[in-house]
């Protein structure tokens, strides 16, 4: 039976400020090295075989990735893909999202927050946080580089990469990890799990909980289930 992990970073520095983040660089927090660290350990007492592994751009990806699978003791290649950036969160970068819901109001911020299709205003061009974006995301194709993202347009570039670079090795029966991020891997369920539009705003990843998804004939999924149950959150809704 294949698996497929997937895994959001453990906690970032800016997860723990409360802040929007997307794609800026930030790291990971202590709390979020130790998330990391207790995915790789329960991995390992679990003996999971892992073949590939992909992760994001962003630093709190590939360090948690790293983290995996230095704890499994394996020196594979990784695969970095732009595609499983977090989404772009424009003008909302940096901000508090507390302060941010008193100024534009609760209704406002959700919609920015967890509709399927509403993206908030693009950043600036010359916004002070594009500097600190990863460097790697010099190799994106030009013209490709968002200034602002709904879920949407996020599903629109995990999808692609899944269907065209991850799918064929599953096809293959090999086990697959991606470490990305909490909005990069909500579309990828929403895909996998045939998550509806109006159900996907109640779909939460869990910090550092890797969930695993079993695959069957023709990749139909058999099981799926977090691997520390004490922190599952529910996967799939009423479509």
């Amino acid at each position: 039976m294949t698996k497929l992990i997937l895994t959001r970073h453990g906690q970032s520095v800016w997860n723990a400020e409360n802040r929007f983040t997307g794609w800026v660089d930030v790291d990971l927090s202590d709390k979020g090295i130790l998330e990391a660290e207790k995915s790789g350990q329960i991995i390992k007492d679990l003996n999971i075989k892992i073949d590939i592994s992909y992760t994001s751009y962003l630093k709190r990806a590939i360090k948690t990735l790293t983290t995996i699978l230095k704890k499994n003791n394996l020196e594979l290649k990784f695969n970095t893909a732009w595609q499983l950036n977090e989404r772009h969160y424009g003008s909302l970068t940096g901000l508090n999202k507390e302060e941010t819901k008193n100024r534009i109001g609760e209704e406002q911020f959700k919609k920015y927050r967890r509709s399927w299709d509403i993206a908030p205003p693009p950043m600036e061009e010359k916004n002070e946080y594009q500097n600190l974006f990863s460097p790697l995301n010099a190799s994106i194709p030009i013209g490709m580089t968002p200034f602002t993202e709904s879920l949407k347009s996020t599903y629109e570039r995990v999808v692609p990469f899944y269907e065209n670079e991850i799918k064929k090795n599953l096809v293959e029966n090999k086990n697959i990890l991606i470490s990305a991020h909490g909005n990069s891997l909500r579309a990828l369920c929403k895909y996998l799990f045939n998550i509806s539009d109006t159900k996907i705003n109640e779909l939460e990843i869990p910090t550092g909980n890797p969930l695993m998804i079993e695959f069957g004939n023709n990749l139909k999924i058999e099981r799926y289930y977090y691997l520390d149950k004490s922190r599952a959150k529910d996967i799939v809704f009423n479509q």
